[in-house]
């Protein structure tokens, strides 16, 4: 694997740090399958470039978290212009971090890269549970003729019989989506936008105790009103302290494999939804390693 440079990696880390790396950053921005505002190609190297802007000192675990980790930076490669093997890529890529035993954070793109990034956990793990953010439900069979859609990411994750899916932060949905939730609801919980003021963090922490957990992170879970710099923008969000809360408590109880965060599509000159995203990714990062093997 090649990588950036310390200084031009995630959180532009001093040259002279020489931390053996636990993590690798893979920025992965496929575009493809974008049905209304684009832009998500653009997202890794923007997310990468307001990392370096991003405080190293976490003020809640009261540590630099880099400084145990180490974290290195795929340098940004050409990904295959068909979908389905810019899939098989990505899985390729993922499986190669995860047989040196480090941690995969994909950085899209759109949501369609899950599938493919789940791939090699699908094949070592009995089990595997997404923890997905998101304003939509993702489970259309396929979006405008595409069965690798952005709107189908979640529904291809569920055709591999051992992942199930909680949801969080859904406000929008189709009646083909909604009868197929209610129809499989032994692999997928959902819970709706509207209740954000009423999770109920037992009944959270009940379905993911001791699981093997993946997370993907749509950026249009948050409220429009703080992230607008997506394609598919929708109000009655999420925000900051809705989200990490969540995280943090699946990070204490759960086994973190893997993450990938997705959909940021930056406008110009509005730096500061770009470097939300690179805070929530150290963030995720964070609490994933405070709390494994504990």
């Amino acid at each position: 694997m090649e990588y950036l440079s310390q200084k031009k990696g995630f959180l532009g880390l001093d040259a002279a740090e020489k931390k053996n790396h636990k993590v690798v950053v893979v920025p992965f921005g496929l575009e493809k399958t974008v049905s209304y505002g684009g832009g998500t190609k653009n997202g890794p190297k923007e997310i990468i470039k307001a990392s370096h802007q991003v405080e190293l000192f976490d003020e809640e675990l009261k540590k630099e978290t880099y400084k145990e980790i180490g974290i290195k930076t795929l340098k940004p490669f050409a990904i295959k212009k068909d979908i389905e093997k810019a899939l098989e890529q990505l899985s390729k890529i993922n499986k190669e971090i995860i047989n040196e035993n480090r941690f995969p954070l994909i950085l899209g793109g759109e949501h369609s890269i899950t599938p493919g990034s789940i791939r090699p956990f699908i094949d070592k793990y009995e089990n595997l549970t997404l923890l997905h953010f998101d304003a939509h439900a993702d489970l259309r069979d396929s979006y405008q003729g595409e069965k690798f859609s952005h709107a189908s990411a979640i529904k291809r994750c569920l055709d591999f019989k051992n992942v199930n899916v909680v949801s969080f932060g859904i406000r929008n949905l189709s009646k083909d989506e909604m009868d197929f939730y209610n129809n499989n609801r032994d692999r997928i919980q959902i819970f709706w936008g509207r209740d954000k003021n009423n999770y109920d963090m037992s009944k959270i922490e009940k379905i993911f105790e001791n699981k093997t957990v993946y997370i993907t992170f749509d950026v249009d879970s948050f409220d429009a009103s703080v992230m607008p710099a997506t394609g598919t923008p929708e109000p009655g969000g999420l925000f900051w302290e809705d989200v990490l809360p969540i995280v943090r408590k699946v990070c204490e109880i759960s086994e973190i494999v893997g993450a990938d965060i997705n959909e940021l599509a930056p406008i110009k000159n509005f730096n500061s939804y770009n470097f939300l995203v690179a805070k929530l990714a150290y963030k995720i990062l964070s609490y994933t390693f405070e709390f494994k093997n504990q």
